[in-house]
């Protein structure tokens, strides 16, 4: 499918592409770079690229397909970086969970010759690093591409089927609509998941203790979440801030009308909202975005 492919950055996400890419046969030759010398040493020990290493223009010269997967903060360093290396007709991309400002940003900064489309798996776990990625972590996951103006009709084919390949099923939408969705279906749960675990530490040191030990499916899931690589999701929250913000708004907003309904006991309202919330579950189920089985399938 492709002769060379450089995967900037090989986090859970970059690496689980390098993996992919190596089982299914879609590339001649995969290299990548990373900032750290220690992190190029283990990706090659780790035997999923063919070569690993922190001269980034080096690296992503002559490559057919450069995906940055890097915190978005590091967009605008990385781009000045290789702008001038990329190669005639080469297609790029990126896997970053807000595209509005990334767009922009990239479009502004590539030479005309360089396809631009940006890209979405919504897959991952809460664990990062090389050593966290695998090879299947895209099947059945969406990814969405929200290609720039510029980018060819054949180029978004191309990568379209690049994702196929790898797992993941496609759909294409505009970067304003994506930001909106994501900050409701993934930036908001990440947020009150991380503020229900600081206000689990903020509790007096005694009691604190006795949370973790009496620990209940609700609190582990939230913990897991909460888990996730915290630069990454820094770099979400400002970057998405308009819609997250206004997210947290509404929240608020319920979040108070539920104490209201509670403060004054009223079974039936507290029954309506909570059997309304129930089908939404059931929704996501029928979707195949999760299983039904008991502790969702966990082991």
């Amino acid at each position: 499918m492709f002769k060379k492919v450089c995967i900037i950055g090989c986090g859970l996400i970059g690496s689980s592409i390098a993996r992919a890419i190596k089982k299914n046969n879609l590339s001649n030759q995969i290299v990548s770079s990373n900032r750290s010398d220690f992190t190029n040493r283990k990706i090659k020990k780790l035997n999923i690229v063919d070569d690993s290493s922190s001269d980034i223009k080096k690296m992503v010269r002559g490559s057919d397909l450069v995906i940055i997967a890097t915190p978005i903060s590091s967009y605008e360093n990385v781009i000045l970086k290789i702008k001038n290396s990329l190669k005639n007709g080469a297609m790029l991309t990126d896997v970053s969970s807000v595209k509005k400002k990334v767009i922009s940003l990239i479009e502004k900064n590539i030479p005309k010759n360089v396809s631009w489309i940006s890209s979405h798996p919504i897959a991952g776990t809460e664990e990062s690093g090389p050593d966290s990625g695998f090879s299947d972590l895209f099947k059945n996951k969406w990814c969405i591409l929200t290609p720039s103006n510029k980018a060819k009709d054949q180029d978004i084919k191309l990568l379209r089927n690049f994702w196929k390949k790898i797992g993941s099923k496609v759909d294409t939408m505009e970067a304003k609509q994506h930001d909106y969705i994501l900050s409701i279906t993934s930036h908001l749960p990440h947020l009150i998941a991380y503020n229900i675990v600081d206000t689990t530490l903020k509790i007096k040191k005694k009691k604190a203790s006795d949370i973790i030990k009496y620990s209940a499916g609700g609190l582990r899931d939230f913990t897991r979440i909460a888990a996730s690589n915290p630069i990454m999701w820094r770099d979400i929250f400002i970057q998405n801030r308009k819609n997250t913000s206004k997210m947290i708004d509404k929240f608020i907003e319920n979040l108070k009308n539920l104490k209201k309904i509670i403060k004054n006991q009223d079974k039936k309202k507290l029954e309506k909202i909570f059997t309304k919330t129930k089908k939404i579950r059931k929704e996501i189920v029928k979707a195949g975005q999760d299983i039904s089985k008991p502790d969702f399938g966990r082991s």
